[in-house]
């Protein structure tokens, strides 16, 4: 009954029901169903419904494995994970905590012994479908079902069964999806037992801090860690820095834009970068830091210790006055070859010492992202001469500044003594048809070249 329910999405029974599967009410109202009144018509009919819809998938699931006929198991399950609307999601997961031995042994003394065939059946089942899943992930259907899988073998919690599956299983992407608590869990669980991760993709699954919390312990193992659009706040920052100061830390490349960091949370960041080994790209574009939360990061890439090559702070309210530690950076670690400051107030004044770093021969930046900084003609001009000493940068982007016909000849010096140059983009200013023909005509002793407009 408790299946058919679940299968039907049917949580009340009457005493039809009841009678069609050969129950009597009275015999388990004590603890599994309740009795309820409900008006029909004039009259009053007395109904039944489990406590709650988790006992009676649990019910239905027990049901399914003690089946007397154990071939029927794997039509069930199959049928049931090809079910797209969720309705038999929590049925499976009991099922597959079924064939665990430390769960039968519980429940043996009250049911009977389990089916020894039912069990292997079972596990086989979820050993293939997470294989099976793991390289399907591309869709949202295949995101979910392999999530799924993945919460089969947690509740197995069968150590060897999780490894043999593991084994090759080195990405884990569900970008997109909600992932709750449990999910984070789940993959805490998984996680834990590789010892490296290469990639982690929980970009925008609406993770906050308590699933980060269950993650916490175990993202010290992934290479590369990508959790923007998440809802993390400073205290999530804050278990992502424990596992950037694990002395095993494998993580080289780190996506936090856009989780509600602030400066409390960057001053915790900071103080983990000084002593990280292993990352190299950072990404914290689209928070809330200003210049005395980006400054904290800035005096981290200052240790000579740091390995930091990449480093985007985009649009974080960063004015000229936090750029001033920026030189200082620039000057001391050689490591860093990309930098995106874009859509942040920097004006030609913070542009101006930008420049002044990017003259120091130690500075090595290769891409130098400038979007959107408020940037003019006479900053053009710093930025040019500065440029023009400095042999790496292989990317310049300029695009939505106020530029116009006057900057022309600066970035002419630029485009022609900058062997490296491979692509500029000027896209969105105000240079007349006159001003960009000029620039676009730069392109031709320059062939590898891109100037975008």
């Amino acid at each position: 009954m408790a299946f058919r329910g679940v299968s039907e999405k049917k949580i009340v029974f009457t005493d039809d029901d009841l009678i069609n599967h050969n129950l009597q009410p009275s015999q388990f109202l004590s603890g599994f169903l309740m009795e309820l009144l409900e008006r029909e018509d004039s009259a009053r009919c007395v109904v039944y419904t489990f406590p709650h819809l988790t006992i009676q998938e649990f019910v239905a699931a027990v049901a399914q494995f003690l089946n007397p006929h154990p071939g029927d198991i794997l039509i069930f399950l199959n049928e049931a994970h090809n079910t797209t609307d969720g309705r038999f999601e929590v049925f499976l997961r009991f099922v597959a905590g079924l064939s665990s031995p430390m769960t039968a042994r519980g429940l043996e003394e009250f049911l009977g012994p389990f089916p020894h065939e039912t069990t292997c059946q079972v596990i086989d089942w979820v050993k293939k479908k997470v294989k099976h899943q793991s390289s399907n992930t591309e869709s949202e259907a295949g995101k979910r079902s392999l999530l799924n899988t993945l919460h089969y073998l947690f509740e197995s919690q069968n150590l060897g069964l999780a490894q043999a599956t593991l084994e090759s299983m080195e990405s884990l992407s569900f970008r997109g999806m909600t992932l709750t608590p449990i999910d984070c869990a789940v993959l805490s669980y998984v996680i834990g037992l590789r010892d490296t991760i290469k990639h982690l993709d929980l970009e925008y699954c609406l993770v906050q801090s308590e699933g980060i919390q269950r993650l916490g312990p175990r993202l010290h193992k992934c290479q590369d860690l990508r959790l923007a659009g998440n809802e993390l706040g400073d205290s999530g920052v804050k278990l992502v820095s424990a596992a950037l100061r694990n002395p095993e830390c494998k993580i080289q490349r780190l996506g936090l834009d856009n989780i509600d960091l602030t400066v409390s949370g960057a001053e915790n960041l900071a103080s983990a970068l000084k002593t990280n080994r292993s990352l190299m790209d950072l990404n914290m574009g689209r928070n809330k830091l200003g210049d005395s939360g980006v400054k904290l990061v800035f005096v981290a890439l200052r240790n000579p210790e740091c390995k930091i090559q990449k480093l985007w702070l985009r649009d974080n309210s960063l004015t000229d006055s936090g750029v001033e530690d920026l030189v200082a950076a620039l000057s001391t670690n050689p490591s860093l070859t990309e930098l995106d400051l874009s859509e942040n107030k920097l004006g030609d004044s913070g542009v101006k010492l930008v420049s002044a770093a990017l003259r120091n021969p130690e500075c090595k930046i290769q891409k130098l992202l400038l979007y959107n900084v408020g940037l003019r003609d006479s900053g053009a001009e710093d930025l040019a001469f500065a440029l023009i000493t400095n042999s790496s940068l292989m990317v310049l982007d300029l695009g939505l500044n106020s530029l116009t016909d006057r900057s022309v000849p600066a970035l002419r010096r630029v485009i022609l003594t900058l062997p490296s140059l491979g692509r500029i983009g000027l896209h969105w200013n105000r240079y007349s048809p006159t001003g960009e023909r000029e620039l676009r005509s730069l392109q031709e002793p320059r062939p590898g070249l891109r100037v975008e407009l």
